[in-house]
């Protein structure tokens, strides 16, 4: 008796490709894996991260909107790192303790302090400076004095600002509020022209300077008005030039120091300042104040969503791990057929991937909606606020970010189930 034992020619996954490809496929995977899914504990990583994230993005976005009513917040960030210094004056009219201007040693400490980036001296004119002018049908003259400092310590730089003996041509940065003292003190009592900053750079000057039994005449030429420097400032070019050639005196101390700061609300400047009988701005100093205490604010703010955040990814990766462990026999054999890892990442990505995408949008819309509520405030109180584009880019960003960190860890963690 022969048995007989008919073999198919080919086997099923041969015969049937496209079945066996079915079998293979995305969601037919994922109808597998899918069972031990908690909803509950996504919902939770969601509604925590888009509570977390939605509070740094507030805190970042209201910090720039009251930045830029700050001292040149919108213009240069950088004008508030400043600040000018002297000494008290006594009221005898002696400069803090009997010690005029600062020495080099003055200038070393106050570099050494941790608060402080580095420090320059205002080179003060020896020698006699006026200037005259003529326009609107009247002129006037008036005595002078100018102060320099180094380029980098200047808030605006304006082109042409270098003199040549040669050329005979001085240019001059002044304080804005010495065009504000003219427009609204100086020029309505004489019947004067109000001036801008364009038209008072095209009204020619005429600048004596004397010293040393010489005079010479020089053409002026306002540049620039800067809102740091509270003087008359030329090139220190000139002023070394100047010095050089008319100076009636020798070189003094300094009187003031021009300070490039860290922090300019940090506390330790004012009690080193109050220690050394020195004093800067008043208005300044409480701008100063106020920027860094909406800095500690939104710092505290942007921390307390930080830790929010942290928790909701602990939550997911708690739940991952969770649901991995769950269907640990599953992946292992779904594995051992064939089935690469990307393609058991898939389907837990997909998820992961439109829950992200859902907090960066809603955190998103939720930021412009509140900055629509408190912008309009802060228009009736002269600030533009800053654009929302950036905060929206972080939110894209972050959540970007954190799917890419996800991804690495479900696929370490199914790499773990062989």
């Amino acid at each position: 008796m022969t048995l007989k034992c008919n073999f198919p020619a080919q086997l099923p996954y041969d015969r049937y490709p496209n079945t066996f490809q079915e079998m293979k496929s995305d969601s037919l995977l994922w109808r597998v894996l899918r069972k031990n899914i908690s909803k509950g504990q996504l919902a939770g990583y969601a509604i925590a991260n888009l509570v977390g994230l939605t509070i740094i993005l507030m805190a970042m976005q209201f910090y720039r909107d009251i930045r830029t009513s700050l001292p040149d917040g919108s213009s240069d960030s950088r004008s508030s790192e400043f600040a000018v210094i002297c000494r008290k004056v006594s009221p005898l009219g002696i400069i803090g303790n009997g010690n005029e201007g600062f020495t080099q040693a003055d200038i070393s400490d106050i570099q050494s302090q941790p608060w402080a980036v580095s420090a320059a001296p205002f080179k003060a004119s020896l020698f006699d400076v006026s200037a005259a002018a003529d326009f609107g049908g009247r002129g006037f003259s008036t005595a002078l004095f100018f102060e320099s400092v180094p380029d980098r310590f200047l808030d605006i730089q304006p082109q042409g600002w270098s003199f040549d003996p040669e050329s005979g041509e001085v240019p001059i940065i002044l304080s804005k509020d010495y065009l504000n003292l003219y427009n609204f003190g100086f020029a309505p009592a004489r019947g004067l022209p109000l001036l801008t900053e364009k038209m008072i750079g095209l009204v020619p000057l005429r600048i004596s300077i004397s010293g040393r039994g010489r005079q010479t005449t020089l053409r002026g030429r306002i540049v620039g008005f800067s809102s740091r420097l509270n003087t008359i400032a030329v090139p220190e070019t000139f002023m070394d030039w100047a010095n050089e050639n008319y100076a009636n005196t020798q070189s003094e101390n300094p009187s003031r120091l021009i300070v490039e700061m860290k922090n300019p609300g940090d506390p330790r400047i004012a009690d080193f300042l109050a220690t050394n009988g020195l004093e800067t701005s008043k208005e300044s100093g409480v701008s100063e104040k106020m920027a860094y205490i909406l800095k500690i604010v939104c710092a505290i703010v942007v921390a307390i969503g930080g830790v929010i955040c942290l928790l909701a990814i602990f939550i997911l990766v708690l739940s991952v791990y969770l649901l991995v462990q769950k269907n640990r026999e599953k992946l292992r054999d779904l594995m051992l057929l064939g089935f690469p890892i990307n393609s058991l990442c898939d389907g837990y990505m997909r998820i992961i991937m439109t829950i992200n995408a859902s907090v960066a949008i809603a955190s998103a819309i939720a930021v412009i909606g509140a900055r629509s509520i408190w912008i309009t405030k802060l228009h009736e109180a002269g600030i533009t606020g800053a654009s929302p584009l950036p905060a929206i880019l972080t939110a894209a960003g972050a959540m970007a970010i954190l799917t890419l960190i996800n991804r690495i860890m479900i696929k370490s963690r199914i790499k773990k189930c062989i």
